[in-house]
């Protein structure tokens, strides 16, 4: 039986490493194909004439990501939460944001930032300290900055399930 691996952002250059509590139950990709219309341009047969722009990045979405302190009774926003919020922020030193290498097991996904985040506190305790949380996130492609390797996205020509 194989070993139990959690998912996990590990930081690039500043910022820290987020380990998910639970790991996620799927993975949604999303790409987009830009288009450039030619204004007016039309095919004989009435068609708005297109030539293909560049792709946009890959985008993974992660939902319902719960993290739970109960049986601790720790604070949910300051234990696990934090790191997340600090991720949608700029880094003191530089003018943007984290980079991260979206990781599970073996398998590094892409190279990212953290796009959009929202979270809901869905347990306290009776003195009302928040326990569990369910977190969403959205992760952007970014490019390499050195060296080349497999993100673990589809690639051009490659047929995916």
């Amino acid at each position: 039986m194989s070993q139990f691996v959690k998912a996990k952002l590990i930081a690039q250059g500043g910022g820290s490493n987020i380990e998910f509590m639970f790991n996620p139950t799927e993975l949604s990709f999303s790409r987009k194909m830009n288009l450039n219309s030619s204004g007016g341009a039309r095919t004989d047969d009435g068609v708005p004439k297109i030539s293909f722009g560049s792709p946009d990045p890959y985008s993974i979405t992660l939902g319902g990501l719960m993290f739970d302190t109960y049986e601790t009774g720790e604070n949910v926003l300051d234990k696990h939460i934090e790191n997340f919020r600090q991720a949608v922020e700029f880094l003191d030193s530089k003018e943007r944001p984290p980079m991260y290498i979206f990781t599970w097991g073996k398998q590094e996904y892409l190279r990212c930032f953290v796009q959009s985040l929202s979270y809901k506190l869905t347990m306290f305790l009776p003195d009302g300290t928040p326990v569990r949380a369910t977190v969403d996130i959205t992760l952007q492609e970014i490019g390499e900055t050195s060296g080349s390797g497999n993100t673990g996205t589809p690639s051009r020509g490659s047929s995916s399930r």
